[in-house]
């Protein structure tokens, strides 16, 4: 019933209701291509309703969200408990959905020989503990991804090695162009990619991880993929949140809805990250 067509008549001037009127969302840049992909559907299947993406690194995002500046936030994370508080002094908890799980991909130019890499080599090649004669590069110093690595690797990745650059964009084609270096950047970035910098990720190759705590396969290395994602075998990921404070059934709360219904989870699905929940698929056999 939420998502039938209202009235014009019916609600104020102004006001966004599930499926239609304007209301901006607070994006991580990193998930660019996949939220461009679901408000493309989303408004093809609704005319009337105008999405609005701001596209920020995490800790700007953040800034803005705790502010009150705008009550939508889609990120890589749920909030932690001092952040969460912060919103229920206010009397705004958000509503929390996960609706995609990303990978984290490590990339080498296509003329590497290097393409297998466990789990503690990441963790050491981060902190500086093993020698390595590569550049190794990554988005903004303000990313979710930055986040993610420090904690996966307990460091400020402060070595002379580790440089940030300004996008996954820019990572991958440093990488395409550079012999010497590994790159950082979310999987969304290397399937389907735009023409301005497909060209680029031809040129890259994908680097198998090996997880030797994984108890089911301590020595195999796999390859980010909806499979390895599904079956926990890729040891390199994190979930896509969307956080609303808004407080009212509008257009963030029908977008939300969008993403985690059978539709936006077969964009999810056709992008090449795992959907949080697999659509299913019904089969008629017959002699």
């Amino acid at each position: 019933m939420a998502t039938c067509r209202q009235q014009p008549t019916l609600r104020a001037k102004g006001e966004d209701t599930f499926i239609t009127g304007k209301a901006q969302f607070l994006a991580d840049e990193s998930f660019e291509p996949i939220l461009e992909q679901q408000a493309y559907v989303f408004k093809a299947l609704y005319p009337e309703a105008k999405p609005q993406f701001i596209y920020k690194s995490e800790n700007d995002l953040l800034r803005l969200f705790l502010n009150d500046s705008i009550r939508v936030a889609i990120m890589s994370r749920d909030l932690k408990p001092n952040e969460l508080q912060i919103l229920k002094n206010r009397n705004l908890a958000p509503a929390v959905n996960r609706f995609a799980i990303d990978a984290i991909v490590l990339i080498v130019n296509e003329k590497s020989a290097d393409t297998l890499i466990t789990v503690n080599q990441i963790k050491q090649m981060l902190s500086g503990k093993i020698n390595t004669d590569k550049n190794i590069v990554f988005d903004n110093p303000n990313s979710s991804l930055v986040r993610y690595l420090k904690d996966f690797s307990g460091n400020e990745l402060k070595q002379k090695n580790i440089y940030a650059l300004k996008s996954n964009k820019d990572v991958i084609t440093y990488v395409s162009e550079h012999p010497n270096s590994i790159g950082i950047v979310g999987f969304s970035w290397l399937d389907d990619p735009d023409k301005d910098y497909a060209d680029a990720v031809s040129k890259v190759k994908v680097v198998g991880v090996r997880d030797e705590n994984n108890d089911k396969a301590p020595t195999e290395y796999f390859k980010p993929s909806q499979e390895t994602l599904a079956l926990k075998q890729y040891p390199l990921s994190r979930g896509l949140y969307i956080l609303d404070s808004s407080g009212k059934m509008g257009l963030a709360a029908g977008f939300a809805a969008f993403m985690k219904s059978d539709k936006g989870q077969r964009i999810i699905l056709k992008s090449g990250l795992l959907p949080d929940s697999i659509p299913q698929r019904e089969m008629i056999l017959k002699k």
